[in-house]
């Protein structure tokens, strides 16, 4: 991580070269490891939500591993609710763990995740012989992230059924979460006529979901002018495969769901462009740096659920499980 204040300074230098000539070699380093402890904050304050966004994005995909008529078609509204976990709201900073900034008034400090609380502290640092400080971002203070989503299926031939979602943009305290997906199901335990006779049924899914998170960042301003890095978004691909079995209960539908997730983790800055894009174009700086933080990850979840029927309505609500637990209710209607 060090090395990259130095790589940084070195592209940055040549901007400068051919647009400020005459610039300090000093202010040209500096910039550099300015912008190496802002990508160095950036991981460690977004990765957790990240990670937690595919834990919302997992829940309550399949509504039934039970074959329906041809053709049939159900849609629901469903509120999903994550548990925020007190492990992921903080983070620890040192001095020592940065090369431009210190830490006003103290050599540690914990500091929250996107997360995690609002409270803040000032980071400081000197450029072009003026002081540059600025306030640490705030996390979204929620002990819970709800939000709402649609959710339909419409059964295919020979027991498939094809499942979508999508969420509008959800406003958080300090930021924004969307996510849309589609899938295929097929029911298995249609070729075990007497297991389906028990009211036992069992499905295989395979699922595609796009996570979108962003949160406000860091608003620095110097003396060749604002960053433009005021605001973080995490973009998120997950592959969902999960088993799926099911016994029904009268009215009732007790369903247990194995899932494993494999999900492709993008970050990059976006808003509008600071006024130092003149000299140094930083935001296209800094995303090229954070593909180095860009991991690929897999998850293993368990998921239990309730589904009930009255005439043609569902009510149905589960809870998954994991390094996170994630909970999620719906009504649905089938047409």
């Amino acid at each position: 991580m060090r090395k990259s204040g130095i790589i940084i300074g070195l592209f940055a230098a040549f901007f400068f070269t051919q647009k400020v000539k005459g610039q300090s070699a000093t202010d040209l380093e500096q910039i550099g490891y300015l912008l190496s402890d802002a990508l160095l904050y950036s991981e460690q304050y977004i990765v957790p939500a990240t990670d937690a966004a595919v834990y919302q994005a997992s829940s309550a995909w399949v509504m039934s591993p039970k074959k329906r008529k041809k053709w049939d078609v159900v849609l629901g509204l469903h509120t999903n609710v994550f548990f925020v976990p007190n492990t992921d709201r903080t983070f620890q900073i040192q001095n020592s763990d940065f090369q431009f900034f210190e830490i006003e008034g103290a050599n540690s400090a914990t500091v929250p995740t996107a997360l995690g609380n609002d409270n803040q502290l000032y980071l400081v640092g000197e450029l072009g012989g003026e002081q540059v400080r600025f306030k640490t971002p705030e996390g979204i203070n929620q002990e819970a992230v709800i939000y709402p989503y649609l959710q339909g299926g419409i059964e295919l031939p020979y027991g498939f059924e094809f499942i979508a979602r999508y969420s509008t943009k959800t406003k958080l305290k300090r930021g924004d979460y969307q996510v849309y997906g589609f899938g295929l199901k097929h029911n298995f335990s249609q070729y075990f006529p007497k297991v389906e006779a028990k009211n036992i049924h069992f499905a295989a899914a395979a699922i595609y979901s796009k996570e979108d998170i962003s949160f406000d960042f860091l608003d620095i301003n110097t003396a060749y002018g604002s960053l433009g890095i005021n605001n973080l978004n995490g973009l998120v691909d997950t592959y969902h495969f999960q088993l799926s079995a099911s016994k029904e209960f009268k009215r009732f539908e007790l369903i247990t769901n194995f899932i494993v997730n494999h999900s492709s983790f993008e970050y990059v800055v976006s808003g509008e462009k600071g006024s130092i894009e003149e000299v140094i174009p930083i935001q296209s700086v800094i995303n090229g740096l954070l593909e180095r933080i860009a991991k690929d990850k897999t998850n293993v979840l368990g998921e239990v659920s309730g589904r009930y029927q009255i005439s043609k309505f569902y009510v149905q609500s589960s809870i998954a499980f994991g390094k996170f637990v994630n909970g999620n209710i719906g009504v649905q209607y089938q047409f």
